[in-house]
């Protein structure tokens, strides 16, 4: 199948939500610059911070999931891992107090995104599909004001195969006819395609590293847009 330039009325669109309704990970990065510049070591750049950061981030995530709780423990363990020693009570208050960065109560959505779904929900069945803590993920999906363009909300511990198979299955999707729509490689695109739907890529130049992966540039079920309000122009 390649896909055409536009979908047929009917469509089940599944839309993913952090960095690609709202803005997230700038978030995160805004407080790991904060972190970088604290965390000054005479023997370790931030470059070299960084690294260490990125591994600890990638082990927690694969143990204890995706969140601000699970980012600020990489945190607290990077201290510890970059000074060689207990991280201090001292170190941990400082650590908590970027708490207050993710407290979900307000959220900025990306351009165009309400506009582009409430026409688009004209058209066709859209889902919501999104990985994280349940509490603050329900929180942002609350704070965003889109929950009710969409059929259905999910939240998911991580989206791989099993969960997009799973949610064929309950929902009784037709992949055919089914579209992934996200900024992730990782968790959006490839384990969307796996499973057997279409995908839509919208990139997002905030995108967590971890969340990174290659693309097949000749898949045809492969959608590549710019921007979330391309999306009117092929649904």
């Amino acid at each position: 199948m390649t896909v055409k330039n536009v979908a047929e009325p009917g469509q089940t669109l599944i839309f993913d939500a952090d960095d690609t309704l709202w803005e997230n990970n700038v978030i995160f990065e805004r407080v790991i610059d904060e972190f970088l510049d604290w965390m000054a070591h005479p023997e370790f750049g931030r470059a070299n911070v960084r690294s260490i950061l990125d591994e600890i981030e990638a082990a927690n995530a694969t143990v204890h999931g995706y969140g601000s709780k699970v980012f600020l423990r990489s945190l607290g363990e990077c201290v510890e891992r970059v000074r060689q020693r207990v991280a201090t009570a001292e170190e941990l208050a400082r650590i908590a107090q970027w708490a207050r960065a993710f407290d979900g109560h307000t959220v900025e959505l990306i351009p165009g995104v309400a506009e582009t779904l409430t026409e688009l929900g004209n058209r066709h069945e859209l889902m919501l599909l999104t990985k994280g803590d349940s509490e603050e993920q329900q929180r942002k999906v609350d704070a965003s004001g889109l929950a009710e363009h969409f059929r259905s909300v999910h939240i998911v511990s991580e989206k791989d195969v099993r969960t997009y198979e799973g949610l064929v299955r309950d929902r009784a999707l037709v992949p055919e006819a089914t579209w992934m729509i996200g900024n992730s490689p990782k968790s959006d695109i490839l384990p969307a395609r796996a499973a057997g739907l279409n995908a839509v890529f919208v990139p997002n130049a905030n995108t967590w590293v971890l969340e990174h992966g290659a693309l097949d540039p000749a898949d045809g079920r492969v959608l590549r847009l710019e921007t979330f309000g391309e999306l009117l122009r092929h649904f």
